[in-house]
């Protein structure tokens, strides 16, 4: 074997066949393409469904807002009575604090906490053997001095003394006299009476006990009428006099009121609150009501010519949105021209001036008028133009619920 052809087995061969390399390239771009394709299809599928999200959300926009579901009321005229309200707190008509006026010891009690007395009846009498004593000993001398004082003035008219000693006899027996009426004072003193008729509260000292002058024995409360004492405006002056009806109510809703009339009128306006204050009379013979309870007043005005009488144009409370800037309600209006060309009912907010509430009802002083259908439950979640669906059957108050209370 010769050397050249050594060296030619030797080398390797670098160069490729070009069929060799036609099919490598296909290996390559037949997947490559695959997958272009499917990023296309993607594509498009993803186009197609964002298009179409689109457009729904287009019709959903010229569409509107869902409808929410309300019940509704309508506003009604009705005919209240005229009155005037106000907060009034109870005051005993008569009520002490039963205190001793001279110091002693307790001796005898004659009364038990919360029991009703007489005017007059005996309560506590202090320790008086002392007093008593020296009564005794001052009316011994009464009767001397009256003795001798009678005794002078059969001398006297015999000439058998001088007038000067008819005077001084008379003016002995008068001191005497007076000695024993001042002991007899002090004895009262230390006997402690019920000044009027009334029930007693819980006692406060016990038998035995040293009492100072002016200590709090028990309290007296007279319990056939109390005070109410309330504030009203001064707008409302004119329209009170002396003798009108009360009405005194502990809760909202009371059937039973206590019925009484105006007793006092302050003279002059608090010029601090710009309101006069009013005093009632009434009846407390079932003891409802307390000195010191929270009650309702309502003045009854005349049927004519004062103000808060005659009809008004009433809702329910339920319809009422109160807000810092105004209270308001939502009114049912017919929209004729929906987005589907179909008629539809709107809410529409209306700004609204509310007078007396009664029982579950309010006054529109102004905003609104009788006839108007107004939402009563699910204002909450409306505002100005959403249509709305009435359900009315959805929502029954109970009948023992549903009290209907009288508009006085």
């Amino acid at each position: 074997m010769t050397a050249g052809s050594l060296e030619e087995q030797s080398t390797p061969h670098t160069s490729e066949h070009p069929k060799s390399r036609g099919s490598k390239f296909l290996r390559y771009a037949i997947p490559i393409a695959g997958v272009l394709a499917l990023v296309a299809a993607l594509g498009a599928t993803k186009a197609a469904q964002i298009k179409m999200l689109i457009g729904f959300g287009k019709t959903m926009k010229a569409m509107g807002p869902p409808p929410e579901v309300v019940s509704t009321a309508l506003a009604q005229q009705q005919a209240w009575e005229g009155t005037l309200s106000a907060v009034a707190s109870v005051v005993s008509a008569k009520g002490v604090a039963v205190s001793n006026d001279a110091a002693g010891v307790v001796s005898h009690i004659n009364f038990e906490s919360g029991q009703v007395v007489r005017q007059g009846q005996l309560l506590v009498e202090l320790d008086t053997k002392v007093e008593r004593a020296q009564l005794a000993s001052a009316k011994a001398r009464r009767e001397l001095a009256d003795l001798s004082a009678q005794r002078s003035r059969t001398l006297v008219s015999s000439g058998a003394i001088a007038p000067a000693q008819l005077d001084a006899d008379e003016s002995a027996a008068k001191g005497a006299t007076a000695d024993a009426n001042a002991l007899e004072a002090q004895i009262a003193r230390k006997t402690i009476t019920a000044p009027f008729a009334g029930k007693l509260g819980i006692r406060a000292v016990n038998l035995g006990q040293y009492l100072a002058p002016g200590t709090t024995i028990t309290t007296l409360e007279s319990t056939q009428n109390v005070y109410v004492d309330f504030t009203l405006p001064q707008r409302d002056v004119a329209s009170l006099q002396v003798g009108m009806e009360v009405r005194a109510t502990q809760s909202e809703g009371d059937s039973a009121p206590v019925i009484g009339s105006i007793s006092a009128i302050d003279p002059s306006v608090d010029a601090a609150t710009r309101s006069v204050h009013v005093r009632a009379t009434l009846p407390n013979q079932d003891e409802r009501l307390r000195p010191g309870m929270f009650v309702r007043v309502s003045v009854v005005l005349p049927k004519q010519g004062l103000v808060n009488q005659g009809a008004v144009v009433a809702i329910p409370l339920t319809a009422v949105i109160h807000a810092s800037f105004g209270d308001s309600v939502f009114i049912v209006e017919d929209d004729p021209h929906g987005p589907d060309g179909k008629p539809r009912k709107i809410a529409r907010q209306q700004f609204v001036k509310l007078g007396e509430a009664r029982g579950d009802f309010t006054s529109v002083l102004d905003g609104l008028k009788a006839g108007q259908e107004v939402v009563t439950s699910g204002g909450f979640k409306l505002r100005n133009g959403l249509p709305i669906v009435i359900d009315n059957n959805s929502v029954k108050l109970k009948p023992a619920l549903d009290p209907h209370p009288e508009n006085k």
